[in-house]
């Protein structure tokens, strides 16, 4: 079913910083959509249609809440087809690096371009149409492992439980997308969520601040998920990194981006572990280059 309806266009003016924000500052989850659609077609199954968000809009938003760093993530609604993702990547050689999808069968050679153009790590989704499952993920690690690039999974923490012991067999690091996207409701004692903060602690996982709107059962500023960043924090303060989400596709109402990264006010206090997570360990795990006086 196509979600339509909760496909808003998302704000072009944002909630100002409480905080200063550090210099190489990164959002690490972000999506592209381009405006040309005969180009860049759509994939049949996907979950829902997304509004154009092409190039242009992308980085008015990074100017605007402050960052210097992006990471687009291939969004589930072109499938394999990473064209326009890897085009924009190319423009943006310094300052852009990328999450890609691929079928199990993708051969070296397009993975060495998509090195080449930015692309640090590889994308499986078992909760949106278009997307490349768990299934695969035991034969991409294998083909990445020796490029330095992770996988990053889109699942809900609920099913970490029955997946761990497939999931720590892999070769490469692992980030979790948004927390878990696992309800905050059910609670920090959730088995899924307790295992969420074992793998971060235990076996050099990575998550993601991100989606806080679509964990949480309050408006902004979701103070029920408050607790479940801190605790993530707790468990791995040098693999955790931030990211917006935008353009926030399949949700209503729409979030303010610039909000979104103000709740690092709230979640990280200390502005040491908040530029640990906004630049160093986005530096690190995304493979940015070194600048004078990085820690990464």
């Amino acid at each position: 079913m196509k979600i339509e309806s909760s496909c808003l266009t998302p704000p072009k003016t944002f909630r100002p910083a409480t905080y200063e924000i550090p210099q190489y500052a990164c959002d690490t989850h972000a999506h592209v959509v381009a405006a040309d659609e005969s180009t860049y077609p759509l994939v049949a199954n996907r979950s829902y249609t997304p509004v154009p968000t092409p190039e242009d809009d992308y980085l008015a938003m990074l100017d605007a809440t402050g960052m210097d760093r992006g990471v687009l993530v291939q969004i589930s609604v072109y499938g394999t087809d990473n064209r326009y993702m890897l085009e924009v990547l190319r423009r943006h050689p310094d300052r852009l690096r990328g999450i890609g999808v691929v079928s199990p069968d993708v051969s070296e050679r397009e993975l060495t371009a998509m090195h080449e153009a930015g692309v640090r790590g590889l994308r499986l989704n078992v909760l949106y149409g278009g997307g490349v499952g768990l299934d695969a993920a035991q034969t991409l690690a294998a083909k990445i492992t020796d490029m330095g690039w992770h996988l990053q999974l889109l699942l809900d923490a609920r099913q970490l439980p029955e997946l761990m012991p497939r999931l720590q067999k892999l070769t490469v690091p692992i980030v979790v997308d948004h927390m878990g996207h696992m309800p905050v409701a059910f609670g920090g004692q959730h088995p899924g969520f307790q295992a969420l903060q074992h793998l971060l602690r235990e076996h050099g996982w990575w998550t993601k601040l991100s989606g806080a709107y679509r964990i949480s059962e309050l408006p902004a500023p979701y103070d029920d998920v408050t607790p479940w960043a801190q605790a993530l924090v707790e468990a791995a303060p040098d693999r955790v990194v931030w990211g917006s989400d935008w353009p926030h596709v399949a949700v209503a109402p729409m979030p303010d981006a610039g909000e979104l990264r103000n709740l690092l006010a709230t979640w990280v206090p200390d502005p040491a572990q908040r530029h640990r997570i906004l630049v160093d360990n986005p530096a690190r795990l995304y493979d940015f280059p070194k600048t004078e006086g990085s820690a990464s």
